[in-house]
């Protein structure tokens, strides 16, 4: 069976008007081109759909059947036609996005909220993850961008960006180390640290850099978010090095945060697409968006 839209279209037509001259002049065709795609479906379906006199046309039971189908499937196809449009005009769109929970907390709220008032019809739908998770997530397909640290990408991604964050050591107010302008590698290590866990990029920044120091400092716990060891640090378990963008620390007001003299931590952040996989209008025009944001962002060193 060969049917085509065209002909499913001009027999919605002659059905609706119950006249060919209309129906013709509807979808800009000659009244002999209209009949000949009505006889053509006629043919493939191998069965007469209208009753014909000279003056009128009217749909006989099997038209009347088929009808209420074929208006579905041609306004099913309309709608489709219209999204995609849509999609391609970035009027809509869902941008599936996989990040690091300090960049999520920090820039990515604001970097939303200015990318829809440009673009009202996006939506996010946003993974809070460690860096190996971001990773995962796009090699699976569930989000379109990642935004993840460390230096080295692997070679089923691609680089969108990439710009450097610096790190702050994070102490109660009360601390041996609170009234210092900066702090030093030295002075770190003398006081149990409160460590991020090993799969998340913050603890592989600080773990290269405490290579350097002295001696190894005593860790006095470990955790998976940064809320989690800014509660800890706020609890005298142990200091912390943070990113600088970490917001985790402003919900504790006991918690202070201090400069480190050089050499000082610093963390690759990255925003990252999966090879060979095209994004969506909207997907690509965010990704651009949040480029640009990291590199102004002003807590980035």
């Amino acid at each position: 069976m060969d049917i085509s839209l065209r002909q499913i279209k001009a027999f919605v037509a002659v059905a609706r008007l119950r006249s060919f001259t209309r129906a013709a002049e509807e979808l800009n065709l000659t009244q002999p081109a209209l009949t000949v795609q009505i006889r053509k479906l006629e043919e493939a379906l191998d069965i007469r759909l209208f009753d014909r006199t000279t003056r009128t046309v009217s749909l006989n039971r099997t038209g009347a059947q088929i009808l209420p189908v074929f208006e579905r499937m041609i306004g099913d196809l309309d709608s489709v036609v219209d999204e995609t449009r849509d999609v391609a005009a970035m009027k809509r769109g869902v941008v599936r996005i996989a990040t690091l929970p300090s960049v999520a907390a920090a820039i990515l709220p604001r970097t939303i909220s200015e990318f829809r008032s440009l673009h009202p019809g996006a939506s996010f739908i946003v993974h809070d993850v460690v860096a190996d998770r971001v990773v995962q997530h796009l090699r699976d397909g569930m989000v379109d961008i990642g935004i993840t640290g460390g230096g080295k990408i692997a070679p089923d991604l691609k680089l969108a960006f990439r710009t450097t964050e610096a790190f702050r050591a994070i102490v109660p107010r009360s601390h041996p180390l609170a009234g210092k302008a900066t702090v030093t590698r030295a002075d770190i290590v003398k006081h149990p640290l409160v460590a991020l866990h090993p799969s998340t990029s913050v603890r592989h920044a600080v773990d290269e850099w405490l290579r350097g120091a002295p001696r190894s400092p005593a860790i006095a716990c470990e955790a998976t978010y940064m809320t989690t060891v800014a509660g800890m640090v706020s609890a005298g378990l142990g200091i912390a090095l943070l990113p600088a963008s970490a917001r985790e620390v402003l919900a504790f007001p006991d918690l202070i945060s201090i400069p480190i003299a050089s050499p000082s931590p610093t963390r690759d952040v990255s925003v990252v697409t999966a090879q060979g996989r095209s994004l969506s209008p909207m997907s690509e025009g965010f990704c651009s968006y949040l480029s640009k944001s990291l590199s102004e962002w002003r807590e980035i060193a």
